[in-house]
């Protein structure tokens, strides 16, 4: 929960930056120096750009919360043992050990977003963010293809192919 305030008072607190570059970029471009106006249009695109970045990170951290309570509640969650250094950081050999088995799960069923979830998990332990980023975001398109597949459409789906 505490995660979830910090998170809000950053969302606000970059709202309200952008909106005041809004309204700076809107009183440059009424400027009647031609430099002012050129400043203003260049920064008139940002504040959506902004909003958009965080829109798809909040929804990008509401779906994989979805997923990891979906894997908690039938117990597939990944267990968070891995030893660690005095300073908190997971060891990077046992990580790199504990990697190999969630890539071989993850091979063996590639369309299973459990799968890439627990991989991206393992990712993150590795200590690789990148991977980690894109393995969740491949289950969680992998969950939603499921979703629709199972939703009320499904024989359109049939039809069409």
């Amino acid at each position: 929960m505490r995660t979830k305030i910090w998170v809000g008072l950053i969302c606000l607190l970059l709202l309200f930056y952008l909106v005041v570059l809004m309204q700076r970029s809107i009183l440059l471009l009424s400027d009647p120096n031609p430099i002012a106006k050129i400043l203003g249009a260049a920064l008139i695109v940002l504040p959506p750009i902004g909003a958009w970045a965080m829109i798809r990170e909040l929804l990008f951290g509401a779906r994989m919360e979805k997923l990891a309570g979906i894997l908690e509640s039938e117990g597939g969650l990944p267990v968070d043992d891995l030893p660690r250094t005095p300073g908190g950081r997971i060891v990077r050999e046992a990580a790199d050990a504990e990697f190999l088995k969630y890539q071989k799960e993850a091979e063996a069923a590639p369309e299973n977003w459990r799968s890439w979830f627990k991989l991206s998990c393992a990712y993150d332990a590795a200590g690789d963010r990148k991977r980690a980023r894109s393995a969740m975001r491949d289950a969680i398109a992998l969950f939603r293809g499921n979703k629709e597949a199972e939703g009320p459409g499904q024989e359109q789906h049939a039809a069409g192919s």
